[in-house]
């Protein structure tokens, strides 16, 4: 009998490596971008009226500069390679995006800070000596706070869990209440952090080599890209308000490259559960994907058994499925699978043919859901990618002897259903197999 593997350690040495690099990285860029705008003949600023209604708190500058005891100490937090490098690659990213801007739209705080004395005096003084009042939007802070906040959430629990939440949210608070940010800045720090968590997800999330991309995917990657870059077309020309358009705006174009490059990776969904970056970024694109399911499925019934035990359908809202399994299809929606009792999921992205591990992957789901308890097999409308599975999973079983035979099953429970060319394509080469 073999003895299991004993787990590693924390990699101390790695982490002690990240901060000799990030330490001096963050000062050294900072510092500049900060002599950079100080030595401009005129810097403006962006505030709001009511944000003179703020009131200064001397006293929040104690959890304002132990965000700098924090950074260091999250490194050393992390409990795996794995972990730490993501965390590192976010506290990277965050620095080089918000210098960028520092460098290209320079901007400086715009009120005048009262007199402090003191303790709390001395620790504005060896504030100033290092942050000028420039280096506004985005707030690099704020975009820190949010990185080190989602490591110690990770690794407490209880009362010092709570303790954490408590103390970062004066930490956030701080960042107006000693007069150091506008709250442009603020925004603009948690859009920062944002991309950051999105471009290095935690595991599952990861992201893999994707199968290339079919030809007839170009069509939607450019339909999508033209809407996307509409959006902060009119965000740029119309300002105000209408910079909300560049929400939408970015999901379209991180549809376009679901369908140009990424495929499903862009949706960050593993378990049927996407990551929260990836669900905010695309939430204007799902609104509308569950709208255009609702929509065009109005006049139909949710779901249709094609065979005894195999249902195809929508994607189902809260409703109650009556003990039915689940296989999920879709990218683009994140799923409850804690309330199912039997789920998996597949994601497929649509209008387009999944790969032929993926197509193999879902039958093989389908299998063992169907081994359990009744299937629903559902894509957004019930249409396609559902279609698909389930006449390949008919092929299988020796329920068709063709393509169109599966075909013919499955219009007679959803007329509906409509195969484009490639997912036909793929469907006969299963069938002679």
């Amino acid at each position: 009998m073999t003895a299991s593997p004993a787990p590693a350690g924390r990699p101390w040495r790695r982490a002690c490596a990240w901060l000799a690099f990030l330490g001096p990285f963050f000062f050294l860029t900072y510092g500049l971008a900060n002599w950079w705008s100080a030595s401009l003949p005129q810097v403006g600023s962006v505030v709001f009226a009511w944000e003179r209604h703020i009131p200064f708190w001397d006293w929040t500058i104690l959890p304002y500069m132990s965000i700098d005891a924090f950074y260091a100490v999250s490194l050393f937090v992390c409990a795996t390679k794995v972990e730490l490098d993501t965390h590192a690659k976010r506290l990277l990213m965050a620095t080089c995006v918000s210098v960028l801007f520092f460098f290209l739209f320079p901007l400086r705080f715009s009120f005048d800070r009262p007199a402090t004395e003191g303790f709390n005096g001395a620790l504005f003084t060896a504030l100033a000596g290092f942050d000028k009042p420039f280096n506004q939007a985005p707030s690099l802070h704020i975009s820190l706070l949010v990185i080190l906040w989602l490591v110690y959430a990770r690794h407490l629990r209880g009362a010092g869990l709570w303790l954490l939440h408590l103390w970062f949210f004066l930490i956030g608070v701080s960042v107006l209440t000693t007069f150091q940010h506008h709250a442009i800045d603020v925004v603009g720090g948690l859009l920062v952090a944002l991309a950051c968590v999105y471009v290095f997800p935690d595991a599952p999330h990861g992201w893999r080599r994707a199968p290339a991309p079919a030809a007839h995917g170009q069509p939607l990657a450019l339909l999508y890209g033209i809407g996307g870059a509409a959006c902060w077309i009119a965000a740029a020309l119309l300002g105000g308000w209408a910079w909300l358009l560049a929400w939408p705006g970015t999901a379209l174009l991180l549809v376009a490259l679901a369908y140009g490059h990424f495929g499903v990776h862009i949706f960050q969904k593993h378990g049927g559960r996407a990551s929260w970056a990836a669900r905010t970024l695309l939430l204007p694109y799902q609104l509308g994907a569950l709208a255009s399911s609702r929509w065009f499925t109005r006049a139909i019934a949710a779901r249709a058994e094609v065979v005894p035990g195999v249902w195809i359908g929508r994607v189902p809202g809260r409703e109650a499925l009556g003990g039915m399994a689940v296989l999920d299809l879709t990218a683009e929606f994140h799923a409850a699978p804690q309330r199912r009792a039997h789920y998996d999921s597949v994601p497929m992205l649509d209008l387009r043919a999944p790969s032929t591990a993926q197509l193999d992957a879902a039958v093989d789901a389908l299998e063992r859901l169907h081994a359990k308890a009744p299937v629903l097999v559902h894509c957004a409308l019930g249409y396609s990618r559902s279609a698909l599975v389930i006449a390949a999973w008919l092929l299988r079983r020796g329920l068709a002897a063709d393509a169109a035979q599966a075909l013919s099953i499955l219009r007679r429970a959803r007329p509906q259903v409509a195969l484009n060319q490639a997912q036909l394509a793929l469907l006969e080469t299963r069938a002679h197999a």
